[in-house]
C-alpha cells in the first residue's frame, strides 16, 4: 500500500515537489554557463560542447542514476543516503565508511549552497545599479532566512511550488525566445560536441577542465531522493519531466545569445539576466531571488533531516530537537541552524562574489554521489539483481563520477579547501560518535532480570528503608526483555537503596523504518516488576514522557495495573501514585587502561558530550519527575596494580 502511494502522482503533489525539491538544481542556471565560459573569450565550441555536457549530465545523472534507479530504493517511502545505507547495513559492517562520508559531505557542500544561489541571484542588480554593495543584501537575506526556521515553514511552504512553477516557466519562456532566433543551437544535442569539448585545449588546458564547471547543473539530484518521503516517487518522476525540459530551454537559450556574443568576454556579466528584456529586469531578479531563498530553505530542511536521521543511526551527538509545525517530517534542529548560519556568512565574507564561490562549489557533492552509488550497488546486490547489471551500474558511474570528482579536485585551492575541511571535521565527529557508541555497546555488562525480582519484591516492603517513589522509572538500554544493564541494579541496591511499590523499565528501539510507533509491554511480576520496550522509527520523535503515559492509561483501561497510591492515607482517596524516571549518565572513570585509540575516541566523546542536551532532555522526560544519576564507565579496568602492604 505504501508503494502504491509513492508512485501516485497528483496535481497538489507535483505542486509541492516543485517547492520543495528542486531549488538547488532549478537555481542552477543563475551560473553554470558563467562558469563554464570563465574568463575566456566566448567560442562557439565552448558553448556547444557545454551545452551538450550539460544535457548528457542531466540525463545520464539525474534522470537515470536518480530519477529512475536510485528511487526505487526506497525504505517505507523515505529517500536519502542515510535511509539507503538503513536498508543495508545489516549485511556488511564496511557500508559504514561510505554512508558516513556521503552524510558528511553533502552537509558541508551544502554550507556554500545558499549564498552562492542568493548571490547570484542579487548580483542581477549590478545590471541596474553598476555600483550597488551586494554583499550586506546577501548576509542580510540569509541571515533573515535563518532567523525564520524556528516558526517553521508550513505557511511559507505553501506558496514555494507556485513561486518556483513561476520560476521553471520564465526560465522555459525565455529559452524558447532566445532558441528561435538561432535554431541551429539544438545542435548541441550532439554528444560529439561533448567530446569535442572534454578532448580538445580549452584556454590553453585540456577541456576536460571544464567538468569541474558542468557539474554545478546536477548538484540538486541527491535531494530528489532526500525527499523522497515529502513528495513521493510518482510526484518527483512526473514533476522532473516538466523541470528538466524548462532547464533544458534556459541553458539552450543562453547558449544562442553566448553564440552571438563570440569573441567577446563576458566581463561578469550573467548570460540568465541578459536573456530578459530590460523592462523585465527588475521582476525577473525579484523571482531569482525567490527561488534562491527557495533553494536555500530546501536545503536547510534537508540538513536538519540528514542530522536528526544520523541520530537515529548513532553518528551524531544527541542535540535538541524541535517540531515546529504539525507537518509530517518537518522538524528544526538550533544547533545545527547555527552552524549552518555562521557557516554561510562565513562563506559570504570570504568569496564575497559568486563567481569566487563557484570555484569552491561541487568538490564534497561529488564524494557523496559516488559514496550512494557505493551503497546503491550493495542494495541492488541484497535485491539479488544480475551481476552483470550491478556492474554495469558500478562502471557506468564510477566513471562519470570519478571524472567530476577528478575536475573537481582543481577548486581544491580555489576555495574547494573549505567545504573538504568542514566536511572532514563532519566526518571526525561521525565516527567518534559511532566508535564511542560501539565501544560502549560492547562492554556494557548485563545481568538476568530474573535474578533480581524476589531481591527488588523485598526492597518494595523493607519498611525500614524510606521510600524513593511509588513508581520507579528506569530507562534502560537492554533490549532483551530478559536482561537489565548491572548499572540499574547497583542503582537500586547499593548507591542509595531506591524503595518502589513497581518497578518499570523503560528501552527504546530505534527502528530502520523512518515513522514505526509501537510498543510492547512484558509484566514479569505483577504490580512489581514491568518491562516497556518502544519500538521507534529513525524519523519518529522521542517524547517518552507521553508515550509512557499512554502505555499506562493503556494498562489501567486494561486492569493489568494498579496505579493507585500505595500510602493507606492516599488509597482510600484513590490518589495515582507519583512517577519517578532514572536516567543513568555514563561518565569516563579514571579507573581505566585504554589504547591510544580507545583513549582519544572516549575523551573526545566525552568532551563533545558536555555541549549536548542530557539524556532526559533527549528522551523528553518531565525534568520535574527525572533524576539523572552518573555512573562511571570502565572500559577497560586496569590491571597488575603491585600494592605492598607495610606494618
Amino acid at each position: 500500500m505504501e508503494h502504491k502511494h509513492t508512485d501516485k502522482a497528483t496535481a497538489a503533489g507535483l505542486l509541492v515537489a516543485m517547492g520543495i525539491i528542486y531549488g538547488d538544481i532549478g537555481t542552477s542556471p543563475l551560473y553554470v554557463m558563467q562558469s563554464i565560459i570563465g574568463s575566456a573569450p566566448i567560442n562557439e565550441t565552448t558553448v556547444l560542447g557545454g551545452l551538450s555536457c550539460i544535457f548528457w549530465t542531466l540525463t545520464l545523472q539525474t534522470t537515470l542514476k536518480y530519477v529512475i534507479l536510485i528511487l526505487r530504493a526506497d525504505n517505507r517511502g523515505e529517500g536519502g543516503i542515510f535511509a539507503l545505507f538503513a536498508l543495508v547495513r545489516r549485511h556488511a559492517k564496511w557500508l559504514t565508511v561510505p554512508a558516513i562520508i556521503g552524510g558528511a559531505t553533502l552537509l558541508a557542500d551544502g554550507i556554500i549552497t545558499p549564498p552562492v544561489s542568493v548571490a547570484s541571484a542579487v548580483e542581477g542588480l549590478r545590471m541596474i545599479k553598476p555600483d550597488i554593495e551586494t554583499v550586506p543584501i546577501v548576509l542580510a537575506i540569509i541571515t533573515v532566512l535563518f532567523m525564520f526556521q524556528v516558526l517553521g515553514t508550513k505557511m511559507v511552504g505553501r506558496a514555494f511550488g507556485p513561486i518556483m512553477l513561476i520560476w521553471f516557466s520564465m526560465l522555459g519562456f525565455l529559452g524558447i525566445v532566445w532558441i528561435a532566433k538561432d535554431w541551429s543551437i539544438l545542435r548541441a544535442f550532439s554528444p560529439h560536441y561533448a567530446v569535442q569539448l572534454l578532448t580538445n585545449p580549452y584556454n590553453g588546458e585540456s577541456g576536460f577542465w571544464t567538468l569541474g564547471a558542468v557539474f554545478l547543473c546536477t548538484t540538486g539530484a541527491e535531494a530528489l531522493y532526500s525527499d523522497l518521503g515529502h513528495c513521493g516517487r510518482g510526484n518527483i518522476r512526473v514533476s522532473w519531466v516538466f523541470v528538466k525540459i524548462c532547464l533544458i530551454l534556459q541553458y539552450f537559450g543562453q547558449g544562442a545569445w553566448l553564440i552571438h556574443q563570440n569573441g567577446s568576454l563576458l566581463n561578469g556579466r550573467k548570460p540568465i539576466f541578459e536573456l530578459m528584456p530590460e523592462w523585465f529586469l527588475l521582476w525577473g531578479i525579484v523571482i531569482a531571488t525567490a527561488a534562491a531563498i527557495i533553494a536555500s530553505q530546501a536545503l536547510i530542511s534537508g540538513s536538519f533531516t540528514l542530522v536528526s536521521e544520523a541520530i537515529r543511526l548513532n553518528f551524531w551527538p544527541k542535540v535538541r530537537l524541535n517540531y515546529p509545525s504539525d507537518q509530517k517530517g518537518q522538524l528544526y534542529v538550533p544547533s545545527v541552524n547555527i552552524f549552518l548560519w555562521l557557516g554561510c556568512m562565513g562563506v559570504v565574507l570570504w568569496f564575497r562574489e559568486s563567481a569566487n564561490m563557484e570555484a569552491a562549489y561541487g568538490l564534497a557533492i561529488t564524494l557523496t554521489m559516488l559514496m550512494t552509488t557505493a551503497l546503491m550497488a550493495y542494495y541492488l546486490h541484497v535485491k539479488k539483481f544480475d551481476m552483470w547489471w550491478i556492474v554495469a551500474f558500478i562502471v557506468v558511474y564510477v566513471s562519470i563520477e570519478g571524472s567530476f570528482l577528478v575536475a573537481n579536485l582543481r577548486k581544491f585551492v580555489h576555495g574547494g579547501y573549505v567545504s573538504l575541511i568542514i566536511a572532514t571535521a563532519i566526518i571526525a565527529l561521525m565516527i567518534i560518535w559511532y566508535r564511542a557508541f560501539i565501544i560502549k555497546m560492547r562492554l556494557t555488562e548485563y545481568v538476568k532480570l530474573v535474578d533480581y525480582i524476589e531481591p527488588l519484591k523485598d526492597l518494595s516492603q523493607d519498611m525500614s528503608i524510606p521510600k524513593y517513589a511509588t513508581h520507579l522509572v528506569f530507562m534502560s538500554n537492554a533490549a532483551r526483555t530478559s536482561e537489565i544493564e548491572s548499572k540499574i541494579i547497583y542503582s537500586i541496591f547499593q548507591k542509595r537503596p531506591k524503595r518502589a511499590d513497581i518497578y518499570w523499565f523503560v528501552h527504546v528501539d530505534t527502528l530502520d523504518d523512518p515513522y514505526t510507533m509501537e510498543y510492547k509491554v512484558d509484566i514479569i511480576e505483577p504490580d512489581d516488576v514491568i518491562k516497556v520496550t518502544f519500538r521507534l522509527g529513525f524519523r519518529v520523535e522521542q517524547k517518552i514522557n507521553l508515550y509512557f503515559r499512554k502505555v499506562v492509561e493503556e494498562l489501567v483501561k486494561n486492569g493489568e495495573v494498579d496505579i493507585t497510591s500505595r500510602y493507606e492515607s492516599l488509597n482510600r482517596q484513590n490518589v495515582i501514585g507519583d512517577f519517578r524516571f532514572v536516567v543513568l549518565e555514563k561518565f569516563l572513570s579514571y579507573d581505566n587502561q585504554l589504547s591510544m585509540f580507545e583513549s582519544l575516541i572516549m575523551k573526545a566523546y566525552f568532551f563533545i558530550k558536555d555541549f549536548t542536551p542530557s539524556e532526559d532532555k533527549w528522551f523528553g522526560l518531565d525534568t520535574s519527575a527525572v533524576k539523572v544519576e552518573k555512573v562511571p564507565l570502565v572500559i577497560r579496568p586496569a590491571e597488575n596494580i603491585r600494592l605492598k602492604r607495610i606494618d
